[in-house]
């Protein structure tokens, strides 16, 4: 059984004109429905304020909160916070605080949005508004459900915001696996980066992943895993520098769950990148990610 995590406001509205949906969030969830699997919705509610501002300035939260955020923050972030960004904003980090509840008891479940990974104390940056992988972090261990938690980041763009957040910390592992040379070009230091070349393939990815992975699960020990499950290191995707085929990308989830379900450690993921002129194509990679990863943890 899928449990997926998904709210209306998660989808952008058809353009003036158009009544098909291109927003991606939104073809996810179809996708997931026509696939006929067997899944359970699950609705998240705004993060409070109080639970974002304990990671972000909270000046800076209270910008986004009063539709207030300078002309050089929204260029950093890529966008205008209007109102539905606001709310999209509040809803993602509660929606893999969620998936994590929901990881705790299933064993695996995925948040359908969220891995704003980019996302500053003080400013968004990189599409990113909010850090929902530190938000959630951070309130899962204050609330006592967890001890610890590994940020594992498999986006093919380094995350800086999560590393920088997190740093400091001795109950939070992040580790990133990412494009060396892709944005952000100022990389902030992860407690453990792994950047790699440009047209990095399969099987040295997988080797790298499987030689880290293990050896992070064993020494930290975290009693939950918050995976951002990016697919922008697709040999297609727009915005990507590495050339994994669906095939490694399906190898790279189920190596991150097996890993996890052999020492009995939750994985709650979130989708994080994936660009492309095909929104349909795209969507079917993130879709994929979530099937596949619950499809592992029913076998086993």
């Amino acid at each position: 059984m899928l449990h997926v995590v998904h709210h209306p406001a998660y989808v952008s509205p058809a353009t003036d004109g158009q009544q098909a949906r291109f927003d991606k969030y939104g073809l996810v969830m179809d996708v997931l429905a026509d696939s006929g699997a067997p899944m359970t919705v699950h609705a998240p509610d705004p993060m409070p304020a109080s639970w974002i501002a304990a990671v972000h300035d909270p000046a800076y939260v209270e910008e986004v909160l009063t539709l207030a955020v300078p002309p050089d923050k929204e260029r950093r972030i890529g966008f205008p916070v209007t109102e539905r960004v606001m709310r999209r904003a509040l809803l993602s980090p509660g929606g893999t605080w969620l998936a994590a509840k929901l990881a705790l008891v299933h064993g695996y479940a995925a948040n359908a949005a969220g891995g704003s990974h980019h996302a500053l104390a003080d400013s968004g940056a990189g599409y990113c508004v909010f850090n929902d992988l530190a938000i959630a972090a951070n309130r899962l261990i204050a609330e006592g459900d967890v001890n610890r938690i590994l940020i594992l980041d498999l986006d093919v763009h380094q995350g800086d915001g999560t590393a920088s957040l997190m740093a400091g910390r001795g109950d939070v592992f992040t580790m990133s696996i990412h494009a060396e040379k892709n944005f952000p070009v100022r990389k902030a230091r992860s407690t453990l980066d792994l950047g790699l070349a440009d047209d990095t393939g399969d099987a040295d990815y997988l080797a790298a992943l499987g030689e880290m992975l293990p050896r992070v699960l064993d020494d930290f020990a975290p009693d939950l895993i918050l995976y951002q499950a990016g697919v922008d290191g697709h040999v297609d995707d727009r915005l990507g520098r590495l050339a994994l085929s669906d095939e490694g990308l399906a190898a790279r989830d189920g190596l991150v769950m097996r890993q996890a379900l052999v020492r009995a450690i939750p994985v709650a993921s979130c989708m994080g990148g994936g660009y492309g002129p095909d929104r349909m194509a795209v969507a079917r990679r993130h879709a994929a990610c979530m099937l596949r990863m619950a499809s592992v943890e029913r076998a086993v």
